[in-house]
């Protein structure tokens, strides 16, 4: 058990040159390792995304790097809403009477559908496994919560693709530094402009 503990608290802390040397060091399984971490991040949230995302597109390009992001972090939210959905109406029930306040939240997902999940996949900084467990739980129709994943995900991964990607020659793309920064606010500002508003009208 130590050992398991051991190796979730090294791979929490690992920073951007220490992810980018262990999925190098597994390079002979080819796009496995870049599509398996962020696969895994949708069961362990604590994870850093970003920073896999980054090492992603840093060691198998900007493209190559996008689609495994893109696949692992897909493959890993819709496994998530699966189980979800397995689970059942009882476990929906059960987390309602724990905390009353979640119905809001069930009611805002069911009721608006692709717009919020479309959104809210597109914000990094969001709990997106607290999205994709509501999501499984509630009445959500399978390919609405398919399709806003899909597409959400890939802006986020894209963007965030596009700051990390060569991170060093980016005071030589000074376009490059603005939209990512415009980005980032943009993200942000949208995220919390989405929490303020469920709160207010949830």
């Amino acid at each position: 058990m130590s050992n398991w503990q051991d190796w979730i608290h090294d791979l929490k802390n690992m920073d951007l040159h220490q992810i980018q040397q262990t999925l190098e060091s597994y390079s002979q399984f080819g796009p496995l390792p870049g599509i398996l971490l962020p696969f895994i991040e949708a069961f362990l949230p604590f994870l850093p995304l970003i920073v896999i995302i980054a090492a992603n597109v840093n060691i198998y390009g900007f493209g190559l790097g996008f689609l495994f992001s893109w696949i692992g972090v897909t493959g890993g939210a819709l496994c998530v809403f699966l189980i979800c959905r397995t689970l059942g109406r009882n476990v929906k029930e059960k987390l309602m009477r724990k905390f009353p306040k979640s119905e809001r939240f069930f009611n805002w997902v069911e009721k608006r559908g692709f717009t919020p999940l479309f959104l809210l996949a597109c914000f990094p900084f969001t709990p997106s496994v607290v999205i994709t467990v509501v999501s499984g739980l509630s009445k959500v129709p399978f390919h609405t919560f398919l399709v806003a994943t899909m597409m959400g995900k890939a802006v986020m991964i894209f963007v965030i693709s596009l700051i990390s990607f060569d991170i060093t020659n980016l005071v030589n793309e000074p376009w490059r530094i603005f939209v990512s920064i415009t980005a980032v606010l943009v993200m942000w500002f949208g995220g919390k402009t989405l929490e303020k508003r469920y709160q207010v009208n949830g």
